[in-house]
């Protein structure tokens, strides 16, 4: 397999990565082409560093790279959820059994909230009442 098919199976992966709702400043797509980039593309400028340089330079195990980018095939398809599916009382706990549901509605609400709320439920936090 050639350089450019690696890139472009890299390229159409993070194409397919969802976006991080919860940081959207810091992008996982981002800093993996910034990487990829790195990696693939000649260093184009003479101002570039001699690491770039070096980076961009040395030789693509394809054995390697093809690997990486089947691991982040498998992450997006959920190949491992669904080989090793999650049943029983682990994601009920007997100390409360609603916690990940909770959890996963709080992540969900969270990039949606005002700064008001965000405060209210710092100090909702700070002073739980029992």
């Amino acid at each position: 397999m050639s350089k450019s098919i690696i890139y472009k199976h890299y390229l159409r992966a993070l194409s397919r990565w969802p976006k991080d709702n919860l940081r959207p400043e810091c992008q996982f797509q981002d800093v993996m082409q910034r990487r990829i980039d790195q990696r693939f593309l000649p260093a184009s400028s003479p101002n570039t560093p001699n690491a770039a340089q070096a980076v961009a330079n040395s030789a693509i195990d394809e054995k390697v790279e093809f690997g990486q980018v089947n691991a982040i095939y498998s992450l997006l398809e959920n190949r491992y959820s669904r080989e090793y599916p999650i049943t029983g009382s682990l994601m009920k706990p007997a100390s409360n059994p609603t916690h990940y549901t909770d959890l996963v509605k709080e992540l969900e609400e969270a990039p949606e909230r005002s700064w008001f709320s965000q405060q209210m439920n710092k100090w909702k936090g700070f002073l739980r009442f029992q």
